[in-house]
């Protein structure tokens, strides 16, 4: 195969990807967002810089995204545009654009979800101060506010405090930033994070959050294995269906009062390496195996 990354050079999953795709055997070419270009008089996708000047995308029979640079929305539409182009001239990519704007937008993640019959936390999401405050109370006065477009925790409130809430609810709506609500689910300080590949679950871990709510790796949560329940996984599975990913990290976070599960997150571009060190795996190695399965179908 003949493989092309989106990522930064110094990134510890592109490093991995390389060694399992050149020790079987295939090829493969680091890409960057900020060197693509397009034509569309010749109908060719070229890629110019990067670890080779003269590869011309539509060779490539797979090309992984490991990294979303931020860019203005115009770059990050033409971003997507160049990939869907690629994926309609028969290169896969991994994940596919459609799922990966889904997986990006905790909006039409959470609403599709829903609306699959999954169970997710309540949610509002508004524009104004006066409209995020009323969504305050209706969610018990006790929420969790997040950046629509993020990862990692990053820029993740807990608020119960109308005043506190009010001066973070200004500050965003000043920002023209879109407030996005979810009432805080009381859990036991964990959640489960599975990982899905083609359709399958890889590995699970749960994550032990550290001084404050948040379990995220990256963080100070402390991952341990856990082996998923047969409805966890199904979970897992049906989530990243939904959101259209092949490739996800699916978190799940049960609620101590009813003792139900919620999916939380679909992360279309999850990283393995604290689940990969807890299950004893060698997940490079399996992506290399399940890609190939998926191109020579």
């Amino acid at each position: 195969m003949h493989v092309g990354i989106l990522s930064h050079p110094e990134s510890w999953y592109y490093q991995e990807l390389y060694r399992a795709f050149t020790e079987a055997e295939h090829q493969v070419f680091l890409l960057d967002f900020h060197q693509l270009s397009a034509g569309i008089r010749q109908e060719e996708v070229s890629f110019n810089g990067g670890s080779d000047p003269d590869v011309n995308l539509l060779d490539l029979d797979a090309i992984i995204v490991r990294s979303m640079p931020v860019g203005s929305l115009e770059q990050v539409v033409w971003r997507m545009d160049l990939l869907s182009r690629l994926e309609q001239q028969g290169v896969r990519i991994l994940n596919s654009p459609k799922g990966l704007e889904c997986a990006i937008d905790k909006y039409l993640t959470t609403a599709r979800l829903m609306s699959a019959g999954l169970p997710v936390p309540a949610t509002k999401i508004c524009e104004s101060t006066g409209q995020a405050m009323v969504a305050f109370e209706q969610l018990g006065s006790d929420v969790v506010v997040k950046p629509m477009f993020g990862s990692e925790g990053r820029g993740i409130l807990r608020l119960s405090d109308p005043d506190l809430a009010w001066r973070t609810f200004r500050t965003l709506e000043a920002t023209a930033s879109v407030l996005y609500l979810q009432k805080f689910i009381q859990h036991e300080g964990a959640d489960i994070r599975g990982l899905v590949l083609n359709g399958r679950l890889i590995g699970g871990m749960k994550r032990l959050a550290g001084q404050n709510f948040r379990t995220n790796i990256s963080g100070d949560g402390t991952p341990t294995f856990y082996e998923l329940s047969t409805y966890e996984e199904q979970l897992c599975l049906q989530a990243a269906e939904v959101v259209g990913v092949d490739f996800a990290g699916v978190d799940l976070l049960y609620d101590i009062a009813t003792g139900e599960p919620y999916v939380l997150e679909v992360n279309g571009v999850p990283g393995w390496r604290a689940l990969e060190q807890v299950n004893q795996l060698n997940i490079a190695n399996i992506f290399v195996e399940e890609l190939s399965r998926m191109i020579s179908h």
